[in-house]
């Protein structure tokens, strides 16, 4: 696990010419097809080569879940360790793992419908409006909730008008048992935020030099998109998508991008320090390689 640009995906493939592994992918933006720059996918030769899984999965136009990853999840381990070998599981979307690992609260399921009735309200009144009606309905969720937080203040309203209980009623109830696995977990911490901005900074510039709103505009072409589905609310396509729609020019957009793909990355730190069973190794140590897999290889023998 780490943030993003902590170089996992170097350190999984490094893993993978040590020991008898096939990389099982968690991350939220690479389960979508046709966004590979953005995402930082692997390249063509890479996953050639390498087995991955729980990669381009569903069009940008569909939804994923956490709930869905993990039964997606379950299901390539069981098929990995039959052919022999061990999955390994890299990625950053921190909610994936806790799922995997504990289980999922029992929340219903999404409702096309109610979501395109809030997207719609939101559309007219804005979401700090709709922030203003959850306060009303669940003070306890809207409370933890920015005005602005999209995604989340959608699916808060969701779960209260589908369930007609507060959001927290549903998430203290758990459904599904832990992972039928002995996991070994590690995450990819910077010892030097400043370096991991540096890399962050440089990653984008990189995706913007190899087409990312080219890309974009290809999406945008060959699917039936807005602003308000998952695919477009990902790091990145986001603003892109703003880009394009003229809010802003190529200036701002890579000024947008790198600040929101460190917030991602503030966040997913601040989610990976309150997993207090998680050793914590310094992504920017020089061998860092070496360390991780000496960390697998101590496992393994203890299996």
């Amino acid at each position: 696990m780490g943030p993003t640009a902590s170089g996992k995906t170097a350190v999984s493939l490094e893993l993978t010419l040590r020991f008898p592994l096939e990389i099982v992918s968690v991350d939220s933006a690479q389960v979508f097809r046709d966004m590979d720059i953005g995402t930082a996918k692997p390249d063509p030769a890479t996953l050639r080569a390498t087995p991955h899984h729980l990669i381009d999965l569903i069009t940008p136009e569909e939804s994923y879940s956490a709930a869905r990853f993990r039964s997606d999840a379950l299901r390539v381990m069981a098929e990995i360790t039959a052919r022999g070998k061990i999955p390994l599981l890299a990625g950053g979307t921190l909610l994936y793992f806790k799922a995997l690992r504990d289980g999922l609260s029992d929340l219903p399921p999404a409702d096309a419908t109610l979501r395109r009735e809030i997207d719609a309200a939101a559309q007219e009144r804005g979401w700090p409006a709709l922030h203003a009606d959850l306060a009303r309905l669940d003070p306890a969720a809207a409370a933890r909730l920015k005005p602005t937080d999209a995604q989340r203040i959608q699916r808060a309203l969701e779960v209260v008008r589908l369930t007609g209980a507060p959001l927290a009623e549903s998430l203290a109830r758990r459904s599904g048992a832990a992972a039928p696995y002995r996991l070994i977990p590690l995450a990819l911490l910077p010892s030097d935020r400043a370096v991991l901005h540096q890399r962050i900074a440089l990653r984008f510039d990189a995706m913007l030099a190899a087409g990312l709103v080219d890309e974009v505009h290809a999406l945008r072409r060959k699917y039936r998109l807005d602003a308000g589905l998952p695919s477009m609310r990902c790091v990145g396509y986001r603003q892109v998508w703003d880009h394009l729609e003229g809010q802003y020019d190529r200036v701002a957009l890579r000024e947008k991008g790198i600040a929101a793909t460190r917030q991602l990355a503030k966040r997913q730190m601040t989610w990976l320090r309150g997993m207090a069973d998680v050793p914590l190794l310094d992504c920017l140590a020089h061998d860092l390689a070496a360390q991780v897999a000496a960390r697998v290889g101590q496992g393994l023998a203890t299996a």
